[in-house]
């Protein structure tokens, strides 16, 4: 055997080991199981694990951007004309929140921790001074009396009305007092009768360095779709405010951690406590963020639709029955009774009824629409944009003549846009993780590609082995065929006759006879 053959045997022999071996590692996904395997157990609220410290001081900025509603004609408006208001903003804080008393419960499978929030105003980021610049807004103080109001004796709310006669149904504050807090005439006069009544009001009001609860977390090691899922908020399973279980359910993480291998037909449950509930979220499109490829989940339209259109819904009507329409959420309930309304930003998504109601509204999705962009294999979130706007529900109330004329109306006051996006370091991080996580699981499509290479060698070698053969025989057979038209070249005019050559005994006038040859009869020569 030469050694041309057994080159072409060798390769035939390691491509067919290469390709059944791939193959066969490709249909039982070997690697993928492997490496799925790895991230389920890497991916845990443990000390051990490396998501721990990210989760506790999430590396990412995060920023809390407030805009506000200027309203430009209060006097059309209390007359019964339409509001119209002016969106001004952003004001934008950075937002710090590391988790503190971090504890580990029920052998390492649940973890116990707080979340305070610290906000610190960013000027470069804002379009001007919040203690400087001016907004006039509701006076929801006076809004919260009455409406509080409107359940007692109609005697009493003559009385109280007379006292508020003088207070204005909209006021002007500068941003910093409306966020962050003012002493306010009413709430002062109220605290001065009941103590536990805060003479104080702003939007963000002792939220600022506080928490939104105790949290107590599943921790993954049990099972990896648990990881980050909230056990328990203040010691509770589930909420009591609203009329159905379902609706008072706790489902879903906090926003900040989602369990890893997440594919785009899943909903995600973020529980909002701002919101009073629990959300769900749906694919939407595949993003990529710095270089990281994601998929983007946002609140489908059925989150916040009228019950009559999406039944499950009914839960969040209180009482039971008395519903809003599609796209607005009465939290009063948690809101010490306040007539406060949760939106997406500009009635994004709602009824167009409130949109119309109130001139300046604007709804589009780049600027309103809540979403998370999330990388599906780690789970970890690499954008997100949280959008809420807070509306106060103004209607007539018997007994209070400055609302005679007012028609019912969900009044925007204010909404924020909170946002983060990985940082430059932690994305470098992730390109790398994805590499390897990548490079591993595919290794196996590698052998199948590296034994079909072999593959086309060998056909290569096959080819030119046949080609040299081919060559070879060409080569003898010319020459065969040289000896033979050689060897004729000096048999095809050989003598056969036995006389001898008497020519040279003839006269030299005397023409000579031509000899004998083959087939050729010996045959004297004419004369002239």
């Amino acid at each position: 055997m030469t050694r041309r053959s057994c080159a072409i045997y060798a390769t035939g022999i390691v491509c067919v080991h290469l390709l059944i071996v791939g193959i066969a590692l490709v249909v039982a996904q070997v690697f993928q199981t492997m490496i799925h395997s790895r991230l389920k157990k890497e991916i845990t609220l443990t000390e051990k694990s490396q998501v721990f410290e990210s989760w506790k001081n999430p590396p990412p900025p995060v920023y809390m951007e407030y805009y506000f509603f200027n309203v430009t004609n209060p006097e059309v408006f209390l007359a019964g004309g339409k509001a119209s208001v002016q969106q001004i903003g952003p004001y934008t804080y950075r937002e710090y929140r590391p988790r503190e008393n971090v504890t580990f419960l029920e052998n390492g499978t649940k973890v116990y921790a707080l979340n305070p929030k610290t906000f610190v105003f960013v000027p470069e980021k804002s379009v001007g001074d919040p203690t400087v610049d001016i907004v006039r807004t509701v006076n929801i103080p006076l809004v919260a009396v009455m409406n509080e109001l409107s359940t007692y004796s109609f005697f009493l709310r003559t009385m109280v009305s007379m006292y508020l006669n003088n207070i204005d149904m909209f006021m002007t504050r500068t941003v910093h007092e409306v966020l962050w807090g003012f002493k306010d005439p009413l709430m002062t006069k109220i605290h001065s009768m009941k103590p536990e009544v805060d003479e104080y009001f702003g939007l963000m009001w002792k939220k600022n360095g506080t928490h939104e609860g105790e949290f107590v977390f599943h921790t993954g090691e049990q099972n990896y779709l648990d990881y980050g899922k909230i056990d328990t908020w203040n010691g509770l399973r589930q909420m009591s405010w609203w009329s159905s279980n379902q609706s008072n359910m706790i489902n879903g993480t906090d926003g900040a951690v989602f369990h890893p291998l997440i594919n785009r037909n899943e909903l995600l449950y973020i529980f909002a406590a701002d919101l009073c509930r629990s959300i769900h979220l749906a694919y939407v499109k595949d993003v990529e963020v710095k270089g990281i490829q994601a998929y983007r989940f946002a609140p489908p339209s059925d989150v916040l639709m009228n019950p009559k259109n999406n039944p499950t819904n009914a839960g969040f009507c209180v009482p039971a029955g008395e519903c809003l329409g599609t796209g607005v959420l009465k939290v009063s309930v948690c809101r010490e009774g306040a007539p406060i309304v949760v939106s997406f930003p500009h009635f994004y998504q709602a009824d167009p009824a409130y949109i119309n109601a109130v001139d300046g509204l604007n709804p589009n999705e780049e600027e309103h629409e809540t979403y998370l962009d999330l990388q599906p294999t780690s789970g970890v979130p690499i954008r997100a944009c949280k959008r809420a706007q807070l509306n106060v529900i103004l209607k007539r109330v018997q007994g209070f003549p400055k609302t005679k004329h007012i028609n019912e109306t969900i009044f925007p006051i204010m909404f924020v846009n909170e946002t983060a996006t990985i940082d430059d370091d932690s994305a470098a991080q992730m390109r790398q993780l994805l590499l390897i996580v990548t490079l591993v699981s595919n290794f196996p499509l590698l052998i199948v590609g590296l034994g079909i290479i072999l593959l086309l060698v060998l056909v290569i070698l096959f080819c030119r082995n046949r080609q040299k053969k081919n060559e070879v025989k060409r080569i003898d057979f010319t020459e065969a065929f040289h000896s033979f038209t050689t060897a004729k070249d000096d048999t095809a005019y050989t003598q056969v006759s036995d006389k001898p050559d008497d020519s040279a005994e003839k006269p030299a006038n005397q023409p000579t006879k031509n000899g004998s040859y083959i087939a050729m009869s010996p045959v004297e020569a004419q004369k002239c």
